[in-house]
């Protein structure tokens, strides 16, 4: 049996899915809340209710578990997160109970330049929380990803989701000079699905990211290129970012970024571009190559329709008279 925290997230759904065409058992762990969890669908999952919070839960959730994917975490719930609670404290009561059920690996997915020493909060509480795992006795591989992208992202369409709705112009943040390396999410799943299995990836710790380093300000104009959007791109400063985020956030229903997403790009964020060939095996797949669900759908010509649909009424009485002599 395979434990998934997350497994409502972004990562956790293909993941999820992956482990499951693969034939593995698969529970995930959800927290309890009054809305449905976003499962994928179509595909057999156990659940187990439990926070992180809640030590008798999580043995009981753990209970013929053999491997652990953690990817749970409160960064994208911006204003409202508790990175104490949830990335700190939360990992601290998994892998104690992880270790006290004899799991035989214990697979977390951090973030690039996690620290326990950073100025970030985000980056900070990654971190620390990767050293309790460390700490807790049970067998651990770390992956620390640069940003990940693909459908449903927090990334890709949330920068999609803003150049739409901007107004002429998309205000870039420090300029749009810092690097990022994007990765693509069915690439992390096969490194995570690695990882899990491979006996040299105990208690090892990996820093993966995409096979090209592009500027912020590249990464956008691609995705108002794929996406057919046009925006001026005006370059304003980190904290006028920051306080413009964060107005939005609160006055805003449904906007996809947060503080914590501009922590990605106020400094590079990058690692070796031959990670993913070195540690695994994989090539990379390449970021424009991969962006076609933000690409606009076509809209059906009803007109031209409808005229398709007179024309058929018009001929089926002619081909019946036709048929009858």
């Amino acid at each position: 049996m395979i434990l998934v925290t997350g497994g409502t997230g972004f990562i956790g759904r293909a993941l999820v899915r992956h482990l499951s065409q693969a034939g593995y058992p698969v529970r995930t762990l959800i927290r309890p809340s009054p809305h449905t969890p976003r499962l994928p669908r179509g595909v057999p999952v156990d659940a187990a209710v439990a926070g992180l919070s809640d030590k008798l839960g999580l043995r009981s959730a753990l209970r013929g578990v053999d491997t652990v994917f953690h990817l749970a975490s409160a960064e994208h719930q911006g204003a409202r997160a508790n990175l104490l609670a949830t990335d700190i404290q939360g990992t601290l009561n998994l892998a104690e109970a992880a270790a006290e059920s004899n799991v035989r690996r214990f697979v977390f997915v951090s973030h690039l330049d996690a620290d326990r020493a950073s100025a970030f909060p985000l980056m900070k509480a990654k971190g620390i929380a990767e050293e309790y795992i460390r700490r807790s006795g049970v067998t651990y591989t770390i992956v620390r990803s640069s940003l990940v992208y693909g459908p449903e992202d927090h990334f890709t369409t949330g920068l999609a989701w803003m150049i739409r709705r901007a107004p002429f112009i998309f205000p870039l943040p420090g300029g749009g000079q810092t690097r990022i390396q994007p990765l693509w999410v069915e690439d992390l799943v096969t490194c995570l699905l690695y990882a899990s299995e491979a006996p040299e990836a105990a208690n090892q710790t990996y820093e993966i990211g995409g096979s090209e380093y592009f500027p912020l300000r590249q990464v956008i104009e691609i995705i108002m290129r794929v996406s057919r959007r046009q925006r001026w791109l005006v370059s304003i400063s980190l904290p006028a970012a920051r306080a413009l985020t964060v107005y939005l956030e609160q006055s805003m229903r449904g906007f996809p970024a947060s503080g914590f997403w501009l922590d990605y790009v106020a400094v590079d964020r990058t690692c070796d571009v031959n990670s993913l060939p070195r540690y695994f095996g994989l090539m990379p797949a390449r970021f424009a190559y991969r962006l076609d669900y933000l690409a606009p759908r076509p809209v059906p010509n009803l007109f031209k329709q409808g005229l398709q649909q007179i024309a058929a009424m018009i001929q089926t009485p002619r081909r019946q008279k036709g048929d009858n002599t």
